[in-house]
């Protein structure tokens, strides 16, 4: 369970946020309503996960506990197709371990700062015509594109924090990008994107 609680690939010492501590206390509440914890064991864990300050703590309090049903999971490959149209992926969605883009004259987004990231790489396999491919990296993620290839095409990176942050995804582009431009970092103040649903 704490796996998928915490995303596969993460750093057990990546500072927990609020949002991985009500996951692992959601999960205790269904344990201990499913007879798997004792009302005591129960309070021991809430609180130890309330207070918990890194993933490795968190995983400890469900590593006896079988994984949660609802829990998101990731496909090992998931595609992208259009032509003229743009593509976002934001708050919530479930990186794959391999994306396919193939896009011509359109734009596609992928925000990584609220993504569920349960491998610890991504391969993008782009074959892109014009338009924009955007990585919207926090820090932990780092980009490479040396196995891309360019054809009237250009790259811009900006720095996603503290170098000294670990690394919980990197992301590896390979393919061909023309006549556009790939451009990562993280997200300019006042600029917000909306969810959208996984394919």
């Amino acid at each position: 369970m704490s796996a998928e609680l915490v995303g596969v690939g993460a750093s057990p010492g990546v500072r927990a946020s609020h949002a991985d501590r009500d996951r692992v206390v959601d999960a205790l509440t269904v344990a201990a309503g499913d007879g798997r914890l004792t009302a005591e064991e129960l309070d021991e864990r809430v609180e130890a996960a309330l207070t918990a300050r890194t993933l490795g703590e968190l995983s400890a309090l469900t590593a006896d506990l079988p994984a949660a049903t609802g829990a998101p999971s990731a496909k090992d490959v998931v595609r992208i197709e259009q032509q003229g149209g743009s593509t976002s992926r934001g708050d919530g969605w479930v990186v794959p371990r391999r994306l396919e883009i193939e896009s011509a004259w359109g734009d596609v987004t992928l925000d990584l700062t609220g993504a569920v990231i349960t491998h610890d790489v991504l391969r993008i396999d782009l074959d892109m015509r014009g338009g924009t491919l955007r990585l919207v990296t926090p820090p932990g993620v780092v980009v490479d594109t040396d196995a891309l290839v360019l054809g009237y095409a250009k790259i811009k990176s900006r720095p996603a924090g503290d170098s000294g942050t670990p690394v919980v995804l990197r992301v590896e582009i390979h393919g061909r990008m023309s006549y556009g431009r790939v451009v990562t970092g993280p997200r300019r103040r006042g600029l917000g994107l909306r969810k959208a649903p996984t394919p």
